[in-house]
This record gives structure tokens, C-alpha cells and sequence, in this order.
């Protein structure tokens, strides 16, 4: 038998990392395509809330100066306490929010009509691309400074779960 020494070029190289990013790319993308519930927890129970059905009761629409993107968006959404009525029965003391780029942070005083639950924006509905799928806003920002981000660090993104803290 002969031997044959076997060479491969740099560009197998690149497709061998090509490929291998290509199939982490194939593993992750079911995550971002599973973003079509927004899962409510109370205790044990967690209900998966469709966003079709979600962007079905949004039912108020309004402009704003949305600071993040510098320009007056239209927003559409529900008023987060009356779905926190809704979905607990009351508004809980504090919630705990878990978003899909798995920030998590848990906050009260959410007794409040200012806020919403926002699905669309400009008439699309909102992606994670899009900071969503869900996103909280409030509607009247009163005397902050919109050009100090800071003051807006309440607004959350991207919500994949709301949990009742009780």
C-alpha cells in the first residue's frame, strides 16, 4: 500500500468553523423562535399566555418620546395593573421579571394605571430584535429628563416571565 500524505487548505479549515457555527446557530435558534408565550407565575402554576392573544387585548394606543430610540413611537398595549388583576386576582406586592437575554430583576409598586404592557410599536408587533416580544412603559413620564437615560432604567424589555411575589 502507498501512503498518500492528505492536505487540507485553510479554506476546509474555514468551513469545518463555518459549519460548527452554523450548528450552534441551528441549536440556539429554536430559543429565539420560542418566543410566542409570555409565561405568567403564581406559586406552582405558570400559564403561558400566547402573544396573538396578548396583542388581542391590547387595546389602547398612544404616542410617546421614547428616549432608547430618540423619536415619538407609536405604542400599543393593555394597562398593566388591570392585566395584573386579571392574571392574580390583585396586584401583587412585587414582581419578579425574567427577560430573554435572561436579565432578571424583581420590583414593586406596580398599583399604578400609568403603566403598559406594550406589543406593538409603529403598528408591528413587537420582536426581541425589537426589544420585545413584551415590553413595560411608562405612559406618562412626567417631569423626567428624556435625555437622561437613567431616569428610565424602570422601563423593562424582552419580559419572558412575570412572577408574583407575594
Amino acid at each position: 500500500m502507498n501512503a498518500v500524505a492528505s492536505y487540507r487548505s485553510p479554506w476546509g479549515h474555514a468551513r469545518g468553523r463555518l459549519a460548527s457555527l452554523l450548528m450552534v446557530a441551528g441549536l440556539t435558534l429554536p430559543v429565539v423562535a420560542s418566543a410566542q408565550a409570555l409565561n405568567v407565575i403564581n406559586g406552582d402554576t405558570t400559564q403561558k399566555i400566547a402573544l396573538s392573544d396578548l396583542r388581542e387585548i391590547s387595546d389602547t394606543t398612544f404616542t410617546l418620546y421614547d428616549p432608547y430610540q430618540g423619536r415619538e413611537v407609536e405604542m400599543q398595549g393593555v394597562a398593566f395593573q388591570t392585566f395584573l388583576i386579571e392574571q392574580f386576582g390583585e396586584v401583587p406586592p412585587a414582581l419578579h421579571f425574567i427577560a430573554w437575554d435572561d436579565y432578571e430583576v424583581t420590583l414593586d409598586g406596580w398599583d399604578d394605571p400609568n403603566w403598559y404592557l406594550i406589543t406593538k410599536e409603529d403598528g408591528d408587533p413587537l420582536t426581541i430584535r425589537s426589544r420585545g416580544p413584551v415590553r413595560l412603559v411608562e405612559r406618562d413620564y412626567g417631569d423626567r429628563d428624556v435625555e437622561n437615560l437613567r431616569e428610565f432604567n424602570d422601563w423593562i424589555w424582552m419580559i419572558r416571565s412575570i412572577e408574583a411575589k407575594w
